[in-house]
């Protein structure tokens, strides 16, 4: 149970958070950092350290080849941990209530999905790194195959995560974020659809970004409102 104390400098009275309730926000946090550490770190090897990455038209996964191909791996491995932690934080959260057990499962089985898909690279195309074949190989590796399921397995567990927390703000009356749960995962679900047809036209994988930058978003709303709610509860 929380304290609380007397501010007599500022007249004010403070909440102290209990140490469960520290520990809860701290995972959370896990989800808003999440989002803008990937694309941060995709963003500095697209631009400055792998020259003929093309952003419009090549698979970010494709980072993970070639001699800085661990700055990749380490990025998919690193946010899928974040996004763990913040599935634990959203239990913990949500302990008791309704979405407290699919919705931080499939967020949990979304960041293993990443972190499978960073131990398993996908295989060299479309000319990127420097020597792979021009366009898509003939025949896929075993690490390669391991990296699409990995992949799949997480875009389908996050799409999923959207629609089960999104009953729950409905059963909560929150009818916005009832829409941007819902917005959110069919859009996401319709990029992916679209990059696993194999077509690397600019026009889809620049789709399959901005679903991506709004599935970093919703995560990082979700995690701030249940962040906001562990504070005021404690």
């Amino acid at each position: 149970m929380s304290t609380t104390y007397l501010d007599r400098d500022r007249g004010m009275e403070k909440a102290v958070c209990s140490p469960a309730a520290r520990v809860t926000r701290s995972l959370l946090g896990y989800g808003v950092l999440a989002g803008p550490f990937y694309v941060a770190v995709v963003l500095v090897q697209a631009l400055f350290l792998r020259p003929g990455f093309d952003l419009a038209h090549d698979d970010v996964s494709l980072l993970s080849n070639g001699d800085l191909g661990w700055i990749q791996v380490v990025n998919f491995v690193a946010t899928g941990l974040m996004v763990v932690a913040c599935a634990a934080g959203v239990r913990r959260a949500l302990a008791g209530a309704r979405g407290a057990t699919w919705g931080p499962i499939l967020l949990a089985v979304y960041g293993l999905g990443m972190i499978g898909a960073g131990f398993f690279a996908a295989d060299p195309m479309n000319g990127f790194p420097a020597g792979a074949p021009a366009g898509r190989p003939e025949t896929i590796s075993a690490h390669g195959i391991v990296h699409i399921v990995s992949a799949a397995v997480g875009f389908i567990s996050l799409v999923a995560a959207c629609f089960v927390l999104a009953r729950r703000y409905a059963a909560e009356g929150r009818r916005g974020r009832v829409v941007f749960s819902i917005v959110t995962g069919v859009c996401f679900l319709a990029a992916f659809a679209g990059v696993a047809s194999g077509s690397g036209s600019a026009a889809i994988v620049v789709a399959f970004w901005a679903a991506l930058v709004l599935a970093w978003t919703w995560l990082a709303t979700v995690s701030i409102d249940l962040y906001r709610k562990a504070g005021a509860a404690s």
